[in-house]
C-alpha cells in the first residue's frame, strides 16, 4: 500500500507528528513495535494501582490567557480540549539532609525571595542572576522562536556571549556558595548532564519555562495524552499498526520510497518520519553501508545518554501521612551535582540522589481512595547494569531499591511500612520497553556539540525526517514540539512539490 507519509514509532514525537499530518489531510501510516502508544508517555498496572511511567512536570503550557508554545501545539492538533491540565504552584522541594530543605514557588519573584531568605549573604547576586537569566532567554526567544532574520552580536549580546557556555561557569560568575548553586540547578537531571557539562542555554530554558509557563500535571497521567493524540490521529483518517516492527528503510538514489516490516510487508511512501532512536534508524534500518555511513557521520562523537533506576510504589495511605506535601522532591545526599553524576555510572544507589514524585498531590483520581502513588527515580547509565550476571540481577535490583528506599525514609518517615505494591525498573527494563540503546530516554548525552545548532535533525536522505530526543533536546515539551515541527516541514515540502 502507498501512503503520503509513514511515521515510525508512537512516542511523543511520533504521535504528535502523526496527529499533525492527519489533521492537515495527509494520508499517514503510524507503525509501532509495542502494543500501546506512548513510549515513555505511558502507564502500567500492578495490583489496584496504575503507575505513571515518566512524566514529572509538563513545561511550556502557560495559561489560556498567556499560552505557552506547547499549549498552542496541542491546540493545533486538536487534543487540548480533550485533556485536563492541573497547574502546579511550586517548582520543587530540594532536600540535602543536614544542609538545606527548601521549596521554590513557580514564579520568578517567589524564587528570588525564597533564595534570598535562605542565603542572605548572596542576596544581591541572586536577584542579578535571575534578572540575567530572564534577559538572556528573552534574547533566545527573539532570535529563534520569533525567527529573527537578522541575528547579530550587537542585537543579541547576551546570547552571543553565553549561549555555548556551560552552566557551572555561569553560576560561578554570580555565586560562591555551592549549596546555593545546587539548589538552583536540580533540573539538570531532566537533561542528563551535570552543570559543568550542561549547556547554559538548556538550563536557562528550564528555569524560564517552568517559572513563566508553570509546571503542569495531566489528569490521568501521560497515557491520557498519548491516547488522545492517537484518537485524534484516527479521527482524521490516520491508520496505525501496533505490534509491528520496521526492519528496513527502503532507499534508492538517496531518496526514501518506503519501509519493510519484520514480517516481510512493504509500505510505499516518499516521506518517512522516524521517532525511533538514531542508532536504530541509521544503523539497523539502512541496508546501504555507504548511505548509513554518510548519515551517521555527525553522530560519531556522540554517546548514548543515561537511563534510570526507578521504584514505583503504591502506598496504603494518603501521601501527607508520611510528610509528602509537594509533587516533585529532589532528595540529595550531597550538594555536589558532579559527584551525583559520577554515581550514575555505577550500579549502587546507597549514595545516589533521586527524585520522589507523588502524582496524586494534584490528582487523587489516579489512585484508589485512601492511597497514594510515589515514584523514586535516579539516573543510571546502562553499562554497569549490563555487566551484572543474569543470576544476580534480581538480587541486585532489590538491593539497590532497598538502599534508595532507606534514604527516602529519612525524609519521609513511614514510607517503607506503607508500601502495598512495588515494581522496580532498571536500565535493562527501560531498554526492553523503550527499545532504545542503553534504555536512553534522553537519547544521546546532551553536550553542546550535539545540539541542533550543530547537527540538523534532518538526515541527508530525500524524504527522511526524524524527531524525538535522539535528534534534539530531551523531555516532553521538546519531543512533542519536534514531532510537530518535523510534520509541518513535511507538509510544506509536499505542498511545494
Amino acid at each position: 500500500m502507498e501512503y503520503d507519509v509513514i511515521v515510525i514509532g508512537a512516542g511523543n514525537a511520533g504521535l504528535t507528528a502523526a496527529a499533525t499530518l492527519a489533521k492537515k489531510g495527509v494520508k499517514t501510516l503510524l507503525i509501532e513495535k509495542h502494543n500501546i502508544p506512548g513510549g515513555c508517555a505511558t502507564s502500567f498496572c500492578r495490583g489496584r494501582f496504575e503507575f505513571e511511567v515518566s512524566l514529572h512536570q509538563l513545561s511550556g503550557m502557560g495559561t489560556p490567557e498567556r499560552p505557552g508554545p506547547l499549549r498552542s501545539i496541542l491546540d493545533s492538533v486538536g487534543v487540548l480540549d480533550t485533556l485536563e491540565f492541573v497547574q502546579m504552584d511550586k517548582l520543587y522541594r530540594m532536600v540535602v539532609p543536614g544542609l538545606v530543605d527548601i521549596t521554590l514557588p513557580a514564579n520568578k519573584e517567589g524564587i528570588v525571595s525564597e533564595l534570598q531568605a535562605k542565603f542572605p549573604e548572596e542576596k544581591d547576586a541572586i536577584k542579578k542572576f535571575f534578572d540575567f537569566v530572564w534577559q538572556f532567554f528573552m534574547e533566545v526567544i527573539g532570535a529563534f522562536y520569533l525567527n529573527d532574520p537578522d541575528i547579530n552580536k550587537k542585537k543579541y549580546p547576551l546570547y552571543y556571549k553565553y549561549a555555548l557556555k556551560d552552566t557551572q561557569s555561569v553560576l560561578n560568575e554570580y555565586f560562591t556558595n555551592p549549596i546555593l548553586k545546587a539548589v538552583i540547578t536540580p533540573y539538570w537531571t531532566y537533561m542528563g548532564l551535570p552543570p559543568s557539562k550542561l549547556c547554559f542555554s538548556d538550563m536557562a530554558a528550564l528555569l524560564f519555562s517552568y517559572a513563566e509557563f508553570k509546571p503542569y500535571h495531566i489528569k490521568g497521567g501521560s497515557q491520557m495524552l498519548s491516547n488522545c493524540l492517537l484518537e485524534t490521529f484516527y479521527r482524521n483518517g490516520g491508520e496505525a499498526l501496533f505490534n509491528t516492527e520496521v526492519q528496513k528503510l527502503l532507499v534508492k538514489n538517496n531518496s526514501i520510497y518506503g519501509v519493510k516490516t519484520s514480517d516481510g510487508a512493504e509500505f510505499q511512501s516518499k516521506y518517512v518520519l522516524s521517532n525511533a532512536s538514531a542508532i536504530s534508524t541509521f544503523v539497523d534500518m539502512l541496508d546501504d553501508d555507504n548511505v548509513s555511513g554518510q548519515v551517521i557521520e555527525p553522530y560519531k562523537g556522540s554517546s548514548v545518554g543515561t537511563s534510570f533506576f526507578t521504584i514505583y510504589c503504591g502506598l496504603d495511605c494518603e501521601y501527607d501521612k508520611i510528610g509528602i506535601n509537594e509533587e516533585t522532591n529532589f532528595i540529595c545526599n550531597t550538594a555536589n551535582p558532579e559527584y551525583d553524576y559520577e554515581l550514575s555510572k555505577v550500579v549502587d544507589t546507597d549514595q545516589s540522589s533521586f527524585i520522589v514524585t507523588c502524582y496524586n498531590v494534584f490528582d487523587n483520581a489516579m489512585v484508589p481512595e485512601g492511597t497514594s502513588q510515589v515514584v523514586l527515580v535516579t539516573m543510571k547509565y546502562a553499562d554497569a547494569w549490563l555487566k551484572v550476571p543474569p543470576a544476580q540481577y534480581y538480587d541486585e535490583k532489590h538491593r539497590c531499591a532497598e538502599a534508595m528506599l532507606n534514604n527516602a525514609e529519612k525524609v519521609f518517615p513511614g514510607l517503607v511500612s506503607h508500601i502495598e505494591e512495588m515494581e522496580i525498573a532498571t536500565p535493562i527494563t527501560h531498554m526492553r520497553y523503550l527499545n532504545h540503546p542503553g534504555g536512553g530516554a534522553y537519547g544521546f548525552d546532551q553536550y553542546v556539540k550535539d545540539s541542533t545548532l550543530f547537527i540538523s535533525p534532518k538526515p541527508p536522505i530525500n524524504g527522511l525526517y526524524c524527531a524525538g530526543s535522539w535528534y534534539g533536546s530531551a523531555g516532553y515539551q521538546p519531543t512533542l514540539t519536534s514531532g510537530h515541527s518535523a510534520a509541518m516541514a513535511i507538509v510544506k515540502d509536499i505542498r511545494n512539490k
